[in-house]
């Protein structure tokens, strides 16, 4: 209910009338005039009542009248009257009816009890009450009111006293409030305030409204009379203490601070009065030092009063606090004075109430940065700031150096001592880390045996002083031990807390509106204010080295986890907003300390002690004192928590340290706590971190190592260790502690996805630096390196992937510095990290997609290709594997990162092991097998010579053969997608095209000219000609092989021109590179390889495997010649090639090499086998008539036409249908193609002759020297080529030529065959047949002769010289012919079976017999047709048939084999059949003439040879023998002595010579009796004589020379018979009894059968015809035959009477004897 409220009015009214009523009662009898006055006050009432409306006001105006009655009654001084009245009067003011007037009587009253010391609670509430209500007290009832409560104050009663003080308190309160309740009503109204009176000591007032005045000059007195000076305004004061007025000071000052602020008259008194004040009360502390003797200074110095200097600090905070703004240059002496009584030297008690008012400045952080601007930043000013934060330091640390040298028994204690109720913590050893007894450990600060407890002293963020609080001690308190480092430490955390949670909130708005405005104006740059941020940095500047210094020491000496908390927390904020403010240097000390802290203590660490030297160095000079940053203390009392090894760059355990505790780095629990922050620091402020990341991680490494992380997969740490030194003891709590820090770890990396790039560079360049120095200490060891921080590149690379470029670089580029890395774990890790991030980057989804983005894919994929130059097999290894996983992930996306990959795969080396090589062609047959399509055409290339590179890799052979089949793959590849690989490469052709003349540059490709798809072909066949010619036989023979069917299938893909480049730079430069390694391997035997590999003795020389080769290459190229010859005649070179390819043929068959030259030769018949086609005009007949049908057509190899094999049939007819050329399919070519073609054919020829030649050519040097010698079937088939080059030669055939060839089949039969090879190719020497060479040469002839005998005239010159190569090859019968030098057994001492290995082989000549007789049977066959040619009559070819049959005719019985004396004479006989009647045709040409002789001399050495018959020849054999040279003689006796006349005289004389010599037959002496009859040739005697005689006695005689030649050789015959006989008697006659031996016997047998023969023919002949000679002779022999008579033989008795008998014809002589004898 409110005071004016009619209820209330009525109330008061009944109130006040029974108040008067009481007071009338009351004073009834001793006071009646206050009695009357009581009356007459109702009656007043009442009238005021009845009168007004506004009873209150009305009352308030006549209140002097209505207050009169009370006033009166106080004056009675009667207890009980005077607490009525007051109450009355109270109650009056409580409604607020009491004028001014009645106000000042009424103190008035209230002072005159006062004096009189009467209800002096009653008064101080009644003052209280008229003061507060109501405004009507001013100016001096207001002083006096105010005098009376202090002078009531200042009684003895301590109630009153303190209830005075209470009220003082409060009118001094309602004063000021009063004044802003006046100010507050004239806030709108602005006054122009008077100019300012010069510097009076007392300001004008006559400016201030009245309660301003009051409040003015209530301020004034009360500086006035804290100064002991007389007041001016409150009169009547009769006692003041200071410390009541500093608390009243105080109390105004902070609760009305506007009040100062506002009016100058007071702003001027704080200035002018209260600071001076302040400054002279302080004097005793400043001056005091403890402990200094005051002896020594003259005047005695004032002890400092704890009262007034825990008031007067109040006061200060105050003054700081609310006024510092106007009081800049008194608060800076204010601080200072605050830091000195800081020092060590200052009672106990001062020091603990300077750090709570230091405590109160550090919770208010405006005003710190208020500080640092007014004076930190000021040029010439105090660094106040700095000041009061190293004084915090200087003082914890005194602390802890001095000893507590408080005022009660403050304990310097070891840690078990308890101070003042201090628990003590009894500590284990530092191993055991557990805590003794069962006592709860109190939290405390150890340091270097000093040990101070920690209390809570206040809530965070507020500074509740416990001292300064204390106003009603004047003796200093007893500080509890710790208290001040206590609040020390909450004074640094607030004030670390206080700025940097400042700062960040400034930060904060700032970027929030840097925002907003780029929001609102993108186009323009946000404007920094720059002071802002100069104060921030300064503040930071200010503070840190002191911060840091303090913090890092009780870090130290922390031995609760709370407080270990804060400070880290501490730590960590100031560390995260220098990193915000850019200042590198402090934040890098901040972090340094977590970092110590987290590591063991006397941890060597390189990465931290160099950081930290130039600060610890450095002594941070503290208020005058220089304060080292005191080092960890050695022995830290904390529960060691975890031992692990020290990584460090020395060898282990050189980490010095007292005690052996510390050889391995023991973790405590506190350092897991730091550790935990340090992972927090990372976590939350990387962004801010930059460089320091460096010490963080380096830092974390040590720790991760200690703890015994490892990295696992994606680089995340998981608790596990190599056995490997000491192993890690991880106590439980640390073990469950351990994922947890594994995770943070993890997560601290993943979070690394938020910062912004540059510090993301920061954090991968320190990652790197720190690797490197990992990398440094595994350099010449092979202990376990760190991996933590390759772990750590990886994962984070791997949380980046979506800005992987901006830290692709440096990541990829570390990594591949670690792969190279000689500690096998270190660079495993850097491959295992390296792959893991190109396989996730390639399997990110990027935005755009790779697909899209192809500079990245590319980018990617680079390190991948950087693998390939280290040198380590493990880490290519792992690239391959990754490439297989990448091909199998990501295989159909590669795109332009192909021939990355393609690279990579293809960067092998021979020296790299199996293994790898074997991985990288599993990722190759994958490509191939899978991904041809995939991928942009242009790779292919790259893919063929990638399977090329595995081809020539030498490490692998089957991989050599798998890559070569490869490549027929990859062809086939091409072949069916031709089209489409075309049209793409025809595209990038016109791409490259443009940009080459962009840049006027040549396109440069190879094989550039042809078309791009070409070009693709080209690379293949030149890599698989590369693989033709490796070392290794197996891949030499697969890649010809593969090249030569790639050709062949594929081929017709090929444009002409580009036939032109495989022709030259594919196919003759492998066939010259084959000839070249040919001719210069090695000889020397290669030893079966590896023991299980047997090498066949035809491949055990590296020159026989390369001979394999060499011949498969010249097939394939002769085949290619040969199937595509259509093709390749368009091309303009084709006949240079030819003859090149002929060239390479040559030289090839003229190895020394069976095997190479033999297939040299069927290279030759194979392309030779390409006729041009037939004419019309030619019919099919004459072109076998032509071609002589040779017989020995090699089969051809392989298909004619593109893709369709012939085939085989060895019908004749087909053959030569082929032969000619009727299967290819190609245009019947004009003239000039014709022409062409046999400029072709000659060059054959040419080099078919010089191969012949070389080859065939005797050794001419001494035989020691054993030369190659062709073997038979390389001869065979050189000779073989003949009649199929012939057909196409035949035209131009010379003369000339046909020499050449002669002189090439001689020799090429005289080759001998070496001993070890006659077995297979002699026939047993008994069987006559033909070598396939024989055959051959004979076969070459026969194609000769055939040629000529249908070709036109000119061509018939040529028989002579066939039949002089015939008689040639007969003449070997009995002649075989020399090898140059070389002694050749005769193949019957060939010992077969006795060849030595390694004796130089025996050449064995060949039997030429059957060879010599087929010559023959030829020669004579040939003879038969030709002997009337010219050319055969003019050569003189009969003569030199029998001259060259004379040799075996003349050899007989002594020719090597005797069908050859049989044969030869069976040819004579035939051949002379023919030839004699030709003779006598051309006997007047005289062209014969001189083969007569020749004939005459062959008989004779026939039929009288000189040979004598074999021993074993038997009789029936010797018969048929006689019957041939029978046969001869009836020859003569029908050929030639019939037709005497036409043969020249002498041959007729020499032929009867030759009859009568054979037809008296001379004894044989080695005939046996038995066989003697035989023996005497008589059938051959008597058919000579009967020839004779008929020659002689034949009436044919056409001139008288040739009767002559027969009478002669009569003459001589019975000259010959005349003695036989005669020595026959007279041997008989001295025989005596014994008988004569058989020949004689037998000769004088025949002797007389042929006189009978004689004597028949004489009668059968006409007289005339008989010469008168004869007859004489005839009849001479008579006498002699009767001398036979005696003899005693029956068998000459009977011969004798036969030859008698005849006789008695001539007993009468002739009638017409005379004219006989004249004619």
């Amino acid at each position: 209910m409110s005071t004016s409220s009619p209820e209330a009015v009525k109330k008061l009214l009944e109130n006040m009338q029974t108040d008067l009523r009481s007071l009338s009662m009351e004073c009834k009898k001793k006071f009646p005039p206050v009695k009357e006055a009581a009356e007459s006050g109702i009656v007043k009432i009442k009238t005021i009542a009845a009168r007004n409306t506004d009873i209150l006001a009305a009352l308030k105006e006549n209140s002097s009248e209505v207050v009169q009655p009370f006033l009166m009654g106080c004056g009675t001084k009667e207890p009980k009257i005077t607490q009525l009245c007051l109450a009355a009067i109270q109650r009056l003011m409580s409604h607020e009816v009491v004028s001014e007037a009645a106000a000042g009587n009424i103190i008035n009253m209230l002072w005159q009890l006062m004096e009189n010391g009467l209800e002096e609670l009653k008064l101080l509430q009644t003052v209280l009450v008229l003061l507060t209500t109501n405004t009507v007290v001013h100016d001096e009832v207001l002083s006096k009111a105010i005098v009376l409560c202090f002078r009531l104050h200042f009684t003895k009663d301590n109630i009153t006293n303190n209830t005075a003080a209470a009220t003082v308190r409060q009118v001094v309160t309602v004063v000021f409030e009063r004044m802003v309740a006046e100010d507050e009503r004239f806030k709108g109204i602005v006054e122009q305030p008077p100019p300012v009176q010069g510097n009076t000591n007392r300001r004008s007032v006559s400016t201030l409204r009245p309660s301003a005045k009051d409040a003015y000059m209530l301020f004034q007195d009360l500086c006035q009379l804290v100064n002991a000076d007389a007041p001016y305004w409150l009169v009547g004061m009769t006692e003041m203490t200071r410390t009541f007025g500093l608390e009243l000071l105080e109390s105004v000052l902070n609760d009305f601070p506007g009040v100062f602020l506002q009016h100058q008259e007071f702003s001027f008194l704080l200035k002018e009065r209260v600071c001076p004040l302040v400054i002279k009360l302080f004097s005793p502390n400043i001056k005091f030092r403890q402990g200094s003797s005051s002896a020594a200074s003259p005047a005695p110095v004032e002890k400092p009063y704890f009262p007034i200097c825990m008031r007067l600090l109040r006061v200060v905070s105050v003054l700081i606090k609310h006024f510092y703004s106007l009081l800049v240059t008194e608060c800076e002496i204010f601080l200072s004075l605050l830091v000195k009584f800081l020092d060590g030297e200052k009672p106990q008690w001062l020091r603990a109430v300077a750090v709570e008012s230091v405590h109160r400045l550090c919770v208010q952080p405006h005003l710190l940065r208020s500080f640092c601007q007014s004076y930190d930043m000021k040029q010439h000013s105090t660094k106040v700031f700095r000041d009061i934060v190293n004084a915090l330091g200087s003082f914890i640390q005194s602390l802890f150096i001095v000893p507590n040298a408080g005022n009660t028994a403050a304990v310097s204690a070891p840690a078990g001592g308890s101070g003042s109720g201090a628990q003590g913590t009894a500590q284990g050893g530092p191993g055991t880390g557990g805590v003794s007894g069962n006592l709860t450990t109190q939290a405390a600060f150890e340091y270097r045996g000093t040990w101070i407890p920690l209390m809570t002293v206040s809530v965070q963020g507020s500074a509740k002083a416990t001292y300064l609080e204390m106003l009603d001690k004047v003796e200093p308190p007893s500080i509890p031990e710790g208290y001040a480092m206590s609040v020390a430490f909450s004074a640094l955390l607030d004030l670390v807390r206080g700025i940097t949670s400042m700062i960040e909130r400034e930060l904060a708005m700032e970027e929030e509106a840097a925002a907003e405005f780029r929001e609102a104006h993108p186009d323009k740059e946000w404007q920094l204010q720059p002071g802002a941020h100069l104060v921030w940095e300064e503040m930071v500047s200010a503070c840190w080295c002191g911060l840091l210094a303090a913090l890092s020491l009780l870090l130290d000496a922390s031995t609760d986890e709370t407080a270990t908390e804060n400070i880290l927390k501490a730590e960590l904020t100031m560390a995260s907003l220098c990193g915000r403010l850019g200042l590198v240097t402090p934040r890098d000390a901040f972090i340094t300390a977590i970092c110590k802290a987290s590591l063991p203590p006397h941890y060597t660490l390189t990465a931290l002690s160099s950081n930290t030297a130039n600060l610890s160095s450095k002594a941070y000079s503290i208020q005058g004192q220089s304060v080292q940053i005191i080092s960890p203390s050695s022995e830290s009392h904390q529960q060691v928590v975890a031992v692990g090894q020290p990584l460090t760059a020395q060898p282990q355990g050189t980490v010095v340290v007292k005690n052996n505790y510390y050889e391995h780095g023991q973790l405590t629990a506190k350092n897991i706590q730091c550790m935990r922050t340090l992972l927090n620091l990372a976590h939350c402020h990387g962004a801010v971190l930059g460089t320091s990341w460096q010490l963080v991680l380096a830092t974390l490494q040590h720790l991760v190592w200690i703890l015994g992380l490892k990295p696992g997969v994606g680089g995340a740490l998981k608790p596990g260790r190599a056995v490997e030194g000491p192993s890690t003891v991880l106590t439980t709590a640390v073990m469950t502690d351990l994922p947890v820090i594994s995770n943070i770890l993890s997560r601290l990396f993943e979070s690394s996805q938020y910062l912004d790039d540059v510090s993301l560079h920061h954090l991968i360049n320190a990652l790197c630096s720190l690797s490197l120095e990992a990398m440094e200490m595994a350099y010449g060891n092979n202990k376990e390196p760190s991996l933590f921080a390759v772990a750590k590149l990886l994962e984070t690379g791997l949380v980046n992937m979506d800005r992987i470029e901006i830290l692709w670089r440096p990541l990829t580029g570390h990594l591949l510095e670690v792969c190279q890395h000689p500690n096998s774990r270190m660079r495993e890790w850097g491959a295992e990290a390296l792959t893991a991030l190109i396989k996730a980057g390639l399997a990110y989804k990027h935005d755009p997609p790779l697909a899209q983005n192809q500079r990245l894919q590319l980018l990617l994929l680079n390190p991948l290709k950087e693998l390939s130059n280290v040198l380590h097999a493990d880490i290519r290894q792992k690239q391959l594997e990754s490439v297989l996983q990448i091909l199998q992930s990501q295989g159909d996306s590669l795109g332009p990162g192909w021939p990355l990959v393609l690279g990579v795969i293809g960067a092998i080396r021979n020296d790299q092991g199996e293994s790898l090589i074997r991985t990288a062609f599993q990722c190759l047959q994958l490509v191939v097998t899978d991904f041809l399509p995939t991928m942009p055409c242009t790779c292919l290339q790259i893919v063929v010579d990638v399977a090329g590179s595995f081809g020539l890799q030498n490490q692998e052979l089957n991989i050599s053969l798998t890559s070569i089949g490869l490549l027929w793959n990859i062809s086939d590849y091409f072949f069916q997608r031709g089209e489409a690989i075309t049209q793409e490469l025809g595209r990038e052709e016109e791409a490259l095209q443009k940009q080459a003349q962009e840049k006027g540059e040549t396109l440069n490709r190879p094989f550039h000219p042809a078309p791009p798809f070409d070009c693709l072909w080209l690379c293949l066949y030149a890599k698989l000609g590369e693989l033709c010619v490796d070392p290794r036989p197996a891949v030499r023979k697969s890649a010809g092989q593969t090249l030569f069917s790639t050709i062949a299938a594929h081929g017709t893909l090929l444009q002409q021109p580009t036939w032109h480049i495989v022709i030259w730079k594919v196919l003759f430069h492998l066939l010259d590179c084959v000839r070249t390694s040919s001719t210069t391997a090695d000889k020397e035997k290669i030893e079966s390889g590896g023991g299980n590999i047997l090498i066949h003795h035809s491949r055990d020389t590296a020159e026989k495997q390369w001979a394999e080769t060499w011949v498969l290459t010249l097939a394939g190229v002769a085949r290619i010649f040969n199937t595509r010859r259509y093709l390749l005649q368009q091309l303009g070179d084709f006949f240079e090639a030819w003859e090149v390819l002929l060239n390479h043929i040559q030289s090839a068959a003229l190895s020394k090499n069976n095997e190479v030259s033999l297939a040299a030769l069927k290279s030759f018949q194979e392309i030779l086998q390409i006729v041009t086609p037939v004419k019309d005009s030619d019919k099919a007949g004459d072109a076998f008539a032509a071609m002589g049908v040779p017989p020995v057509l090699i089969d051809p190899l392989s298909a004619s036409g593109p893709g369709r094999p012939l085939v085989r049939s060895d019908s004749l007819v087909e053959r030569l249908t082929r032969y000619n050329g009727a299967e290819l399919q190609a245009p019947p070519p004009g003239e000039e193609s014709a022409l062409e073609d046999s400029a072709l054919w000659w060059s054959a020829w040419n080099t078919w002759y010089r191969t012949g030649t070389d080859s065939t050519r005797p050794p001419s040097g001494p035989t020691e020297k054993l030369s190659f010698i062709p073997s038979q079937p390389f001869l065979t088939a050189l000779i073989q080529i003949f009649p199929a080059l012939y057909q196409h030669i035949k035209a131009n055939f010379s003369m000339e030529d046909l020499k050449k060839l002669g002189v090439i089949l001689h020799g090429a039969v005289s080759v001998p065959i070496s001993s070890d090879a006659s077995p297979f190719i002699l026939p047993s020497y008994t069987e006559a047949v033909l070598t396939s060479l024989q055959e051959a040469v004979l076969t070459s002839l026969d194609v000769l002769q055939k040629a000529i005998c249908v070709g036109p005239e000119n061509l018939q010159v040529m028989y002579p010289a066939i039949f002089e190569q015939l008689l040639l090859f007969v003449e070997f019968s009995c002649k075989p012919p020399q090898y140059g030098r070389m002694e050749t057994k005769h193949v019957a001492n060939a010992k077969y079976n006795q060849i030595q290995l390694f004796a130089p082989a025996e050449w064995v000549a060949l039997n030429y017999v059957p060879f010599a007789e087929r010559s023959l049977e030829v020669m004579v066959d040939l003879y038969h047709k030709t002997a009337c040619h010219k050319a055969v009559i003019n050569e003189k070819v009969l003569q030199n048939i029998i001259k060259t049959l004379r040799m075996p005719l003349g050899l007989k019985y002594a020719c090597p084999s005797e069908s050859t004396w049989k044969l030869a004479v069976s040819s004579l006989l035939k051949v002379l059949s023919i030839g004699l009647p030709v003779a006598r045709q051309h006997a007047s040409s005289g062209k014969f003439d001189t083969m007569w002789p020749e004939l005459a001399n062959a008989f004779e050495d026939f039929l009288f040879t000189k040979s004598t018959p074999p021993d074993n020849l038997s009789i029936q054999e010797f018969q048929k023998n006689e019957a041939i040279d029978v046969e001869v003689v009836q020859l003569i006796s029908t050929e030639i002595l019939p037709f005497a006349n036409f043969i020249p005289k002498d041959f007729v004389g020499q032929i009867m010579a030759m009859l009568n010599r054979g037809s008296i037959h001379s004894q044989s002496p080695s005939f046996t009796e038995a066989e003697i009859d035989v023996r005497m040739r008589e059938e051959f005697s008597k058919v000579c004589f009967e020839t004779l005689l008929q020659f002689s006695f034949s009436n044919k005689v056409s001139t008288p020379q040739e009767g002559y030649i027969s009478r002669m050789a009569l003459s001589v015959l019975l000259k010959r018979s005349q003695d036989v006989l005669r020595r026959y008697v007279e041997d008989e006659r001295l025989s005596g009894r014994c008988p004569l031996p058989r020949q004689q016997v037998t000769e004088i047998i025949f002797v007389l059968k042929a006189i009978s023969t004689l004597m028949d023919s004489l009668k059968k002949t006409q007289p005339e015809n008989v010469d008168g000679n004869t007859w004489a002779q005839v009849i001479a022999l008579y006498p002699t035959l009767v001398e036979c008579i005696t003899c005693s033989s029956s068998e000459v008795s009977s011969a004798l009477k036969e030859a008698l008998g005849p006789f008695k014809d001539f007993m009468q002589p002739p009638v017409s004897r005379v004219q006989n004898g004249e004619s």
